[in-house]
């Protein structure tokens, strides 16, 4: 039950990035061209993200516990710590540069363009730095307080 939900929800989701056109690289990239073909589609489909995500938590909150799985699962860390900003400047760079966030990049792998396999190769290559980096980073914290 629980991999048909996520594939479910997985489906769902795809088809609404290729409904609102942002598996399209160029119409992601025109919203942010405010001087030029600027393209305002992008605010419509996360301002209807936002209202959904409001609305659905306001329903699951209201459950003791998830339909699947044994519980809610939520973030402890509520700090703005220089690793948070930084992720949050590098992810909005690439969104910025290639067009793709990662959620729309995964079902445009769908449309067989090279751009979107080469996109997706190179997040992956940077989610493998980012845990070698941290990984090295812990493994220096551990020698300096032993």
């Amino acid at each position: 039950m629980r991999l048909l939900s996520g594939y479910i929800v997985g489906l769902v989701f795809g088809l609404g990035i290729a409904i609102s056109g942002m598996i399209n690289p160029a119409k992601v990239l025109n919203f942010f061209d405010i001087a030029g073909t600027w393209d305002p589609s992008l605010a419509f489909v996360m301002g209807g993200a936002l209202v959904t995500t409001f609305i659905g938590y306001r329903l699951v909150w209201r459950r003791p516990a998830p339909m699947i799985g044994g519980g809610f699962q939520l973030p402890t860390n509520t700090r703005l710590d220089a690793r948070l900003i930084g992720g949050s400047a590098v992810f909005g760079l690439g969104w910025g540069i290639a067009g793709f966030c990662p959620g729309a990049a995964l079902p445009a792998l769908g449309t067989g363009q090279v751009g979107v396999f080469a996109f997706v190769a190179a997040l992956l290559a940077g989610i493998w730095v980012a845990r070698a980096v941290q990984a090295g980073l812990d493994a220096r914290r551990e020698e300096s307080a032993a």
